[in-house]
């Protein structure tokens, strides 16, 4: 686990491309929020987490390892858990966490994000509004 990367995935690079081919621009591993996202808009306040399929439980692509399974099943079960409350902590921030998995195509996330953004600035968006009326 200490080998795995913490920043700079072959996913992530690939959606900071495209998010910065779309003209945006961002933090990245941005330490001033819980959970440090891999990318992070802090005028819109969305952080945006690039989850691996193993790591994080994904629903098409997560498994389980056959040796050592229950002490995989906590660690794992851990890592979704964790991701909850980071997510809470930073809802109750005013930031909008935004997850994208792995295998997920970076054009058409990278879009999704824009979206927000373009939403999240606004100028009649207020960082106190989280909920769905933030987004009319």
């Amino acid at each position: 686990m200490k080998r795995m990367p913490r920043r700079d995935s072959g996913p992530e690079i690939l959606l900071r491309r495209e998010l910065h081919s779309l003209g945006l621009r961002f933090r990245i591993q941005y330490r001033g929020i819980p959970g440090t996202p891999d990318i992070a808009f802090t005028r819109a306040r969305i952080a945006v987490f690039v989850d691996g399929c193993f790591w994080h439980q994904c629903p098409e692509h997560g498994v389980m390892p056959k040796a050592n399974r229950e002490w995989w099943r906590a660690k794992l079960e851990g890592n979704t858990e964790r991701d909850r409350r980071k997510d809470r902590a930073l809802l109750e921030l005013g930031w909008l966490p935004f997850h994208v998995w792995e295998h997920e195509d970076a054009t058409g996330a990278a879009g999704r994000i824009r979206d927000l953004w373009e939403k999240r600035t606004r100028s009649d968006w207020s960082p106190g509004r989280t909920g769905p009326s933030a987004f009319r």
